[in-house]
């Protein structure tokens, strides 16, 4: 799968269906995933305004089954 801008803000779930987080930033071929966010996180996120930091962990795009409209679902 191809990561790009507008994953930023999308859920994102475990080969279950589980969400696990949100996207808070794309970085060429990895996201950051941020377990936790608040409100102000997902708006910053819908907005471009996101960014990496100590509190979200990477997902390349090897490990990502499928993205739509909504989520980004992982392989595991």
């Amino acid at each position: 799968m191809k990561l790009s801008d507008n994953e930023e803000g999308k859920r994102v779930v475990n080969k279950t269906g589980k969400k696990i987080g949100m996207i808070s930033k794309v970085e060429g071929h990895r996201a950051h995933v941020d377990p936790d966010p608040g409100i102000g996180d997902t708006i910053k996120s819908k907005l471009g305004w996101g960014d990496a930091d100590e509190d979200t962990y990477p997902i390349d795009e090897s490990d990502i089954e499928s993205i739509d409209d909504d989520e980004v679902r992982l392989k595991r």
